[in-house]
């Protein structure tokens, strides 16, 4: 009998890069490390586990940024050659450790597996990711959803609703190009909230968003089972709210299962560790370290004296936490029973690169976690839509105002290390809505190149990454010039509108900053 419904969701998000001009470029290199860590190892585990006759559900956020990225063919052709150079890598270092007690075979160990990913990219996935996404989407597996057009942060793009409006229209159309269907949910970029963004969501057809818990509790009126179980917003809209307890087991390093001694240590990776001129060749050409993939150090302790990486250690701590997991759902969902005249819906929204990237025996952990659930049938990993088609009856509240980040509110995303960007936004917001409805019924095909160009560049300026990014001082240097460079693009283009156009400037914008080929400058038109 099934005690607790546990409803599992990642979230998919890289933002959009791409540099035809340069063979390497570093942050198109943070997507080849997430789609080679994360993303392919979890769908390897879904097809193996499809093979195996074992049932799973996962819901996942597919950003439209991201799945641009995985289906562009000169991206997909540069990561292809980024794997050929670890592979080689792999083949120096095998030489190198020969005869080294256990590092030997761990070089063995990535060469066999970059070598399965390379083949499972090229074969299975026809060298587009998203093919794989689809794959499992159409046989019920995987419930995939939306996100922003490109990860705005919408509570602060709201001063100008059609801003709004755009994200989530564009978002819904891209994803009906990638997957052929509608999408059911969306993941609200960094999970933020604002009165009113539901009657947006509902007009748009979307029909669930995920929340963190504050937004669902501290809602009005209260939620009756709190986040374990949805509520509907006064638009109809689903808002189903984060689990805190089965998700800080999972994320946090330092109570959850990543900081476990048998796990790989992330940041001890050779790309930081040998001899510069050995290692140049698969580091950043201006001789920037990166991470190659190639670790071979577990966690240990707290210590910087590490010992070496044990794949098969690390598989069997993987199978144990995903049985402990499992035997905490199963209590947690035999109690939450006692006060609920339903099943309770244990709702772990978690971010993707967690599996894989941050933790690399993640995907190995849901592996194990959905065989012993599906042995067990005590709780049962579904979807959303699934909740909702069980219990189509739910609490309607007005949801808080909230996000994912630190405070809860919008605080990481709006203070004096980035306040200075939203006034560019949301001129620049404005100045497309005008001159989209002052162009809309001209047909002068250069004009219309220069217009959706613009958009593009203002979609892409509004991505929340460049904020949250300067303000937790990650690549404040890169985030800086990456908004700088959307605003500047933008001015020029808008200068050229009804003068002399630049047309080197015009092609070198929409090769570079190519995103949404099919979008329409009248999307902004009233």
């Amino acid at each position: 009998m099934t005690k607790g419904y546990w409803i599992p969701i990642l979230h998919s998000h890289l933002p959009f890069v791409k540099h035809p001009d340069y063979d390497y470029f570093m942050e198109e290199h943070w997507l080849f490390e997430a789609i080679s860590e994360c993303y392919i190892p979890l769908l390897m585990n879904f097809k193996k586990l499809e093979e195996e006759g074992v049932d799973f559900r996962l819901t996942t956020s597919i950003t439209p940024p991201l799945a641009e990225m995985l289906s562009d063919d000169h991206l997909m052709q540069k990561y292809l050659e980024h794997l050929d150079r670890t592979l080689e890598l792999c083949d120096k270092e095998i030489k190198r450790l020969e005869g080294e007690y256990l590092f030997d075979s761990l070089t063995i160990f990535y060469r066999d597996r970059f070598l399965e990913i390379r083949d499972f990219f090229t074969g299975f996935l026809n060298k587009n990711v998203i093919n794989g996404y689809r794959y499992f989407l159409e046989r019920g597996k995987l419930e995939v959803i939306t996100c922003g057009a490109t990860h705005g942060f919408l509570p602060l793009l709201s001063v100008n609703k059609k801003a709004v409006d755009v994200q989530i229209e564009l978002a819904v159309e891209s994803y009906k190009r990638h997957f052929g269907v509608m999408p059911n949910g969306i993941w609200l970029p960094e999970c933020a909230y604002f009165d009113g963004l539901d009657e947006v969501l509902n007009r748009y057809g979307i029909k669930f968003f995920i929340m963190d818990s504050h937004g669902l509790v501290y809602g009005r009126p209260t939620p009756r089972y709190g986040v374990f179980a949805p509520v509907f917003s006064t638009n109809g809209v689903a808002a189903f709210g984060r689990d805190p307890e089965s998700s800080r087991q999972v994320w946090s390093s330092k109570v959850g299962y990543p900081g476990d001694e048998d796990y790989r240590d992330f940041y001890k990776d050779v790309g930081y560790m040998l001899d510069y001129e050995y290692i140049k060749p698969y580091i950043d050409p201006d001789g920037a370290r990166v991470f190659t993939g190639l670790k071979y150090y577990r966690v240990t302790g707290a210590s910087e004296n590490k010992e070496a990486y044990i794949p098969h250690n690390a598989w069997e701590k993987s199978k144990d936490h995903a049985t402990n997991f499992h035997f905490n759902r199963e209590k947690q969902a035999e109690y939450l029973s006692k006060h609920m005249d339903r099943v309770p819906a244990i709702v772990s929204p978690y971010d993707a690169e967690l599996f894989g990237h941050w933790w690399f025996e993640g995907p190995n952990f849901l592996y194990h976690l959905y065989k012993e659930m599906d042995k067990n049938g005590v709780i049962k990993a579904i979807t959303p839509m699934e909740y909702l088609d069980i219990y189509p009856k739910n609490q309607v509240i007005k949801p808080n105002p909230s996000s994912w980040g630190d405070k809860g509110y919008y605080d990481v995303w709006l203070n004096s290390g980035n306040d200075w960007i939203y006034r560019h936004l949301h001129h620049m917001a404005d100045s497309m809505c005008e001159l989209a409805n002052r162009f809309k019924d001209r047909s002068d095909l250069t004009n219309q190149r220069i217009l959706n160009q613009m958009c593009r560049e203002l979609l892409l300026a509004q991505s929340s990454d460049w904020a949250f990014l300067m303000s937790t001082k990650t690549a404040v240097e890169y985030s800086v010039r990456r908004t700088k460079e959307h605003i500047s693009n933008f001015n020029k283009l808008e200068d050229m509108v009804e003068s002399e156009i630049d047309f080197g400037f015009l092609e070198h914008c929409e090769r570079k900053n190519s995103i949404f080929s099919f979008l329409d400058f009248r999307i902004f038109a009233s």
